[in-house]
């Protein structure tokens, strides 16, 4: 249900139209009798997902089961989305083609788009950002290609902690080319170990994931001086932009190109897509970037209009020139993503980011206390790896039973990592929601020891 609030003002001016002086007039015709005196013996605030959830328990007294509590993310994260996005979403202005090739009739797209790019650039601390790609995996394999035509060469280096579904996609786009990807491994702190990178010879570029795979935050600084020093640019990549507004920014760090997935920021999970692929890079390797880019310029009159300032696809010139052939930019996406943001605003940014971060670290803490293994030293934001004993696969399915997703199995994608878990808080996460978690993990390995 749509909330649409109205100020003094408008209350003024509407009693004015009706000739009643006060709301009170508006209930005359209720018998006295019949209406409450007094103050509503209400709780205190609370915040919109704290209401969501009371009225989600309030439903649950009639319904047949309750939601899951998942406590997964891993690349696609629950955050809770104002009301205002969806609202202004509505709004047929933005649902038109995906590229305004005509600007004398796109000029709310085009604004809209150059609101999202100009967001983008300050979140991410970089010269400009395009108009988006498809999601944050084909946004990386771009950057990595972006990086072989500034420096020339055919060879990356990717860090063993980008998250695994992208690197399977950078190798799809980029071994049937001809480069040569080599895998950096990570140390025993949960980062990427770089100190062999000076050794390597001949890179176009370094990927480095921060917050990484296992939601640790990775020395950008440092692997920005071993790309220079070896002549290569640093791509930064991440899957959670939120973390942004605790932790320095990838440009502020010497990263060159930043990519990544927007959907944390006004998107819903919605059973894995659609996605946002986020880009942005120093403005001396503009002309290299793939996509399309909005500007903002003067009509004959003196008048501010935005157009396509750049578009290097082969459908708008000559193939051999094109930076890129699919990468169709996710318009309406990305437009949700700067309403997400403009509603938010800087400090509310930095406001959520922070209590995601509180969140991670208390249930991170509480699992300590209760026995289990945290591997990794290393800063984090709203993602750890927690370790259970061995035979950590009956817990984990037992928890499912109670409607509990422990976190994502990691021994899929790294063998060494039987028995650790990824698991991940947002602020829509309560603490007795947390609580229950580390209650039911304990009582679950309890109950496979006593067997």
């Amino acid at each position: 249900m749509r909330y649409l609030p109205h100020t003094e003002e408008d209350i003024a001016d509407m009693l004015q139209v009706v000739g009643a002086s006060h709301l009170e007039e508006l209930f005359s015709s209720i018998p006295e009798d019949c209406r409450f005196r007094g103050d509503l013996k209400l709780a205190g605030p609370v915040t919109e997902w704290e209401l969501n959830d009371m009225m989600a328990a309030l439903a649950h007294n009639m319904a047949v089961a309750p939601e899951y509590k998942i406590f997964l993310g891993a690349g696609s994260y629950r955050h809770h989305i104002p009301a205002t996005v969806s609202y202004l979403l509505g709004r047929s202005e933005f649902s038109t083609s995906y590229t305004p090739y005509q600007p004398e009739i796109s000029q709310g797209t085009l604004q809209a788009i150059f609101e999202y790019q100009t967001l983008v650039s300050l979140l991410l601390g970089m010269d400009v950002a395009n108009a988006s790609l498809y999601d944050g995996a084909s946004a990386l394999a771009e950057a990595l290609l972006m990086g072989a035509r500034v420096t020339g060469r055919k060879k990356v280096a990717l860090s063993s902690l980008i998250h695994p579904h992208y690197r399977i996609v950078v190798c799809t786009y980029l071994e049937p080319a001809g480069f040569e990807i080599i895998q950096i491994p990570y140390g025993l702190d949960g980062t990427t170990d770089l100190s062999g990178l000076r050794e390597i010879e001949g890179l176009a570029a370094v990927a480095i994931q921060s917050p990484n795979f296992f939601g640790c935050m990775e020395d950008l600084s440092g692997a920005a001086s071993c790309a220079h020093d070896a002549g290569a640019l640093l791509v930064a990549s991440f899957t959670e932009p939120l973390a942004f507004g605790l932790y320095k920014s990838p440009g502020v760090l010497g990263a060159d190109i930043c990519c990544g997935e927007g959907q944390s920021f006004g998107i819903p999970q919605s059973y894995g897509g659609p996605g946002l692929g986020m880009f942005a890079c120093l403005k001396r390797y503009m002309r290299s970037m793939p996509g399309r880019l909005v500007g903002r310029t003067e009509d004959r009159d003196g008048k501010p209009g935005f157009v396509l300032t750049l578009a290097t696809r082969e459908q708008h010139i000559r193939r051999e020139k094109a930076t890129s052939n699919i990468c169709t930019n996710s318009g309406l996406c990305a437009v949700t993503s700067a309403m997400y943001m403009a509603s938010l605003g800087g400090g509310g940014l930095r406001e959520l980011a922070r209590l995601n971060y509180d969140k991670s670290e208390y249930l991170k803490g509480e699992l300590r206390k209760a026995g289990f293994g945290i591997p990794f030293s290393a800063a984090g934001f709203n993602e750890f790896v927690v370790e259970l004993p061995s035979g950590s696969e009956a817990v984990y399915r037992r928890l499912q039973d109670q409607k509990l997703v422990a976190g994502l199995p990691l021994g899929a994608f790294y063998s060494e990592m039987a028995n650790r878990y990824l698991l991940c808080v947002t602020e829509i996460m309560s603490r007795q929601d947390m609580d229950e978690l580390v209650s039911q993990l304990r009582a679950a390995c309890n109950s496979l020891a006593g067997n």
